[in-house]
């Protein structure tokens, strides 16, 4: 399924893998999320509700361009940098084209909405 993130006049588009915790995410939309900048490899925002962590493993090592979760603090995730392994993330999706690039070039904190593309 193909998600749209809206920040700051910029569309980005995603693509999530199917799992437990990217279906509840889709439940969730649309939401709009205030997220902050972490290590200068990452944007993080609090969602709504917790996604299941049904079938995941304790944690991933997220590429460059991916979407994801941090299940400690509820967190949707932009990586926009590279982030190691780190337990407690989960991989929800990936970001298309050069929207890691761009979002890199935001300084600070971001109002991201998210929705399902399209709709």
């Amino acid at each position: 399924m193909k998600i749209e993130i809206r920040i700051s006049g910029q569309l980005f588009t995603a693509t999530l893998a199917d799992s437990a915790a990217s279906r509840d995410l889709v439940a969730q939309l649309p939401v709009t999320v205030e997220m902050v900048d972490h290590g200068g490899v990452e944007k993080t925002g609090p969602l709504p509700s917790p996604l299941s962590l049904e079938a995941q493993p304790a944690g991933a090592d997220p590429d460059v361009g991916d979407l994801g979760y941090y299940a400690p603090g509820s967190h949707v995730v932009l990586y926009y940098g590279d982030q190691s392994y780190f337990t407690g993330i989960v991989v929800l999706g990936r970001m298309e084209g050069d929207a890691a690039e761009r979002i890199a070039e935001m300084d600070g904190p971001v109002t991201a909405t998210l929705a399902i593309a399209g709709s």
